[in-house]
């Protein structure tokens, strides 16, 4: 099938060879929340090529250093970012993935088709797959994990899956999604942990510990997993698609220290590693013998303020939040000056569904104006945060620990101090600060915004009831264009509606932005085709969206 989509970007990848030629192009990079899986663009300047990757080789381990431990392997209870879904695809294959145009095409399925209104979406399995365990993927068990996992009381998967009536088996190797409402962006759901299958008995018989013993379908098994430490795979050599995998074993070892991860690529105590803090990105443009694969899509950085605790829930605060910063300083602190432009909106202006209007809507730096609204705030006696007329304003702004991220909460702190506010910093490791934000359990702290999949799904996630709307923002014109966009297969009625939300964002400020996130999968150079993945039917894939990557599909040469 060929799904609504739209194209998102254009990918780079650089090699070091070239990169000493004076090949720059420096991208700033904020963190927190892991963002979901997307497609993008390389940066700005020429697109160059990586060391030639040569024919395909077998065998051989290869390390991967990840900027973060993820909580959980099971699709429901983990909180999959960026660095999760770099294992998950070594152990899961998804339904559904995504073109170098954006578009969601049939990976693990043979096939996915929509009645005629939307409402009925049919998806067909290839035959004789299983589970690492030996079990068949077939429609039973992807109905199983469906009813029993996916939107079971306490999946957090389970308020995005609502739209879903029935999963209904047809035969063996098909299943139907009946819908509430129609949805020409329904494929898109399934590219996510939704349509990453995994066995249902084997999930059953290891009951609570199933997170921690994840059984799919992909190219690896799983071996071991010591928290913190490490997580081991191994070829699977019954994987449905025939050549692959290519190594024999690969170590995934979260290192959140930006530092220590670049330096262990540079010693050679890792093969691989991913990022999506720009100043890494550009040191690893340096290190000699590296390959990097760098992707720039709609991912970008900022805040989220959490609207259900005052005093969040009143616009005047949150746009004083905004009106107070400068974002060219703040892409100063992460070295883009001159090099990204500040973000406006979920979509980056490379996108379809990037907003002209939107952008000019954006509160842009009036620290006046700012000071204005936060006076009239504190002094209201009816303010939503019960303290005294005159009082400050005091909150806690939350990241993850690292350097960088660091000196930008610190510039945050100093703009918002600025207007009198009193702001507390503080340091979380991204997998808990991750479950903090998806409990709400925060007042405001960094994140990344946006993702390169449909519309419907970005503003879906962000702005309705229920996980993961970590701002606990909604509103009614929201909920009418995303009507819009779920019964509409009209590029330019779905574009309109995108708008209006970008518009609805830009007026009530429930977030705010920085700029563009560069990402990279950095390598050694014997380490190849880290963006060579295609489709079973041979055609292209869209690379290393967002610093992820197919790792089935490497091999080294070493």
């Amino acid at each position: 099938m060929r799904s609504h989509s739209h194209p998102v970007g254009r990918w780079r990848r650089t090699g070091r060879a070239v990169v000493s030629a004076g090949i720059v192009g420096l991208l700033m990079a904020t963190a927190a929340c892991g963002s979901d899986d997307g497609d993008g663009g390389g940066g700005e300047g020429a697109v160059v090529d990586a060391s030639e990757a040569g024919d395909p080789v077998d065998g051989g381990e290869i390390v991967v250093g990840l900027e973060a431990e993820t909580n959980s392997w099971l699709p429901g209870t983990a909180n999959f970012g960026n660095p999760g879904y770099n294992v998950a695809y070594s152990i899961y294959d998804p339904l559904m993935k995504r073109t170098p145009e954006g578009e969601p095409e049939p990976y693990l399925a043979e096939s996915m088709e929509p009645n005629e209104d939307l409402t009925v979406w049919t998806l067909t399995l290839r035959p004789d797959v299983q589970f690492h365990d030996g079990t068949p993927l077939n429609a039973e068990a992807i109905k199983t994990i469906w009813d029993n996992y996916l939107v079971a009381p306490g999946s957090n998967l389970a308020a995005n899956l609502a739209e879903v009536q029935s999963v209904d088996v047809v035969d063996d190797l098909t299943v139907t999604y009946t819908l509430k409402a129609p949805n020409a962006a329904f494929p898109d759901l399934l590219t996510d942990p939704a349509g990453w299958p995994f066995s249902p008995t084997a999930a059953a018989a290891a009951g609570a510990d199933a997170g921690s013993e994840p059984v799919g379908t992909g190219p690896f098994k799983f071996v071991s997993w010591q928290r913190d430490s490490q997580l081991v795979v191994e070829k699977n050599e019954d994987y449905w698609q025939p050549g692959l995998p290519h190594l024999d074993k690969i170590t995934f070892r979260p290192i959140p220290d930006e530092d220590t991860r670049l330096s262990s690529l540079q010693s050679g105590d890792i093969d691989a590693m991913q990022s999506l803090r720009q100043s890494t990105v550009s040191r690893a443009r340096d290190v000699e013998g590296v390959d990097n694969y760098e992707f720039l899509g709609n991912n970008s950085g900022g805040s989220n303020f959490n609207t259900s605790r005052p005093p969040f829930d009143d616009l005047r605060v949150r746009k004083a939040l905004a009106l107070a910063l400068d974002q060219d300083a703040l892409i100063e602190v992460l070295g883009g000056t001159g090099l990204t432009p500040p973000s406006t909106q979920f979509f980056g202006p490379e996108d379809p569904f990037y907003s002209e209007k939107a952008a000019e809507a954006w509160p842009t730096n009036r620290p006046d104006e700012a000071q204005e609204l936060y006076d009239e705030y504190i002094n209201d006696p009816q303010r939503s945060d019960g303290k005294a007329v005159g009082e400050p304003v005091t909150f806690t702004y939350k990241c993850p620990p690292d350097p960088s991220l660091n000196e930008l909460s610190q510039l945050y702190q100093s703009f918002w101090n600025g207007l009198g506010m009193q702001v507390e910093l503080e340091q979380v490791e991204q997998a808990a600060y991750t479950s903090q934000a998806v409990a709400r359990d925060y007042d405001a702290g960094c994140t990344r915004h946006g993702a390169a999949r449909d519309p419907y799904y970005v503003f879906q996630r962000a702005f309705t009831t229920g996980v993961p709307n970590v701002t606990e923002f909604t509103d009614p014109r929201i909920d009418e264009a995303l009507a819009t966009m779920r019964g509409s297969t009209d590029v330019e009625e779905r574009k309109a509606a995108a708008e209006q939300i970008s518009l609805v964002i830009a007026e009530q400020v429930p977030v705010t932005f920085t700029g563009g996130t560069l990402t990279v999968v950095a390598v050694r150079d014997v380490i190849k085709n880290v963006d060579g993945w295609v489709f079973p039917d041979g055609s292209e894939g869209n690379g290393t969206p967002d610093g992820t990557a197919m790792w089935g599909h490497v091999w080294s040469t070493e």
